[in-house]
């Protein structure tokens, strides 16, 4: 079989290939319209999020057996119409799970202790204790929403802050904190969002969702930037409605995850940029050293247990 890496992953992927005989070529310098001319000759695909592979890519590769995203989503392949071609999807969300969920809970800790700012403060010479009196997490509610590979870690991360979980997955039937989003509206203090990015998952957070919430909450997203409509949240967070925001991932981002794009400089991301009841890092919840490795060994699974 021969697979096309067309984003970088961690190399041992592509070495446990080799050993079992699999012909690995690379194209990460190749654009879209170059790879289409030779993608006819393999039958796997490695990607990440460099491009999207849409429905003409696949009637280019008349000989693909599977598409393999190095991440968690998979909204940048038409799933649909690849599995239609008898060709396998398969994504790593097993790889970078934890990674994810220690991130959003830093990132928490971070927001509540406002350990950022006291930094910058100290590092310019201002010392200010009572200005930076933190809150506990300890008693508190947290909705998470969905219970994927990310929500479950996330839920198992926070096992030892004495909080109460609430956990909804519209496409799940029985799982560990299972409740229904009236009781997250009704009870949360903190949402955290772990859905994929779909035609129903776009905006979910907007005005009409925040305003459901009996309380002032703080919002946690290391899902998709798409989810969270920004106006709708810098308008939640000048009201006070949302107390806080932790912003792994941006409405504004490219579809490659790897910078923002030109409509990402308006008024509301500056606001986002300046506001101390914000936490952001440019998506890279699920981007450490370990989960680097442990993606691909999960790929590799995936991978060789469908070829058997």
């Amino acid at each position: 079989m021969k697979i096309l890496f067309i984003d970088t992953v961690h190399p041992f992927l592509k070495q446990e290939l080799e050993k079992q005989n699999y012909i690995c070529d690379t194209a990460y310098d190749k654009s879209k319209t170059e790879i289409q001319k030779i993608i006819h000759d393999y039958q796997g695909v490695i990607i990440r999020s460099r491009f999207i592979i849409d429905k003409e890519f696949i009637d280019y590769a008349s000989e693909l057996k599977f598409i393999a995203r190095a991440g968690s989503g998979l909204e940048n392949i038409d799933v649909d119409y690849a599995e239609s071609k008898n060709i396998n999807c398969y994504n790593a969300a097993e790889g970078n799970q934890q990674a994810v969920a220690e991130h959003a809970l830093g990132m928490l800790l971070s927001l509540f202790n406002n350990l950022n700012k006291a930094d910058q403060e100290i590092r310019t010479g201002i010392w200010k204790r009572e200005e930076n009196r933190g809150r506990e997490l300890a008693q508190k509610t947290i909705g998470i929403i969905g219970y994927g590979n990310n929500g479950a870690a996330f839920a198992e991360v926070l096992k030892g802050f004495d909080v109460t979980i609430l956990a909804y997955d519209k496409y799940l039937t029985k799982y560990p904190y299972q409740s229904t989003m009236e009781s997250i509206y009704n009870q949360a203090n903190i949402v955290s969002l772990h859905v994929p990015l779909t035609a129903e998952t776009v905006y979910l957070v907007n005005d009409d969702f925040i305003h459901k919430f009996e309380k002032d909450f703080y919002l946690i997203n290391t899902a998709r930037g798409k989810c969270v409509n920004t106006k709708d949240l810098v308008s939640a967070l000048e009201n006070g409605k949302i107390k806080g925001a932790c912003l792994d991932v941006l409405e504004y981002e490219k579809t490659s995850f790897e910078n923002l794009s030109q409509e990402g400089f308006t008024a509301e991301m500056q606001y986002l940029m300046n506001s101390p009841k914000t936490i952001l890092s440019p998506h890279i919840a699920g981007w450490t050293r370990e989960s680097n490795v442990k993606i691909s060994e999960v790929l590799l699974k995936k991978i060789t247990s469908s070829a058997q």
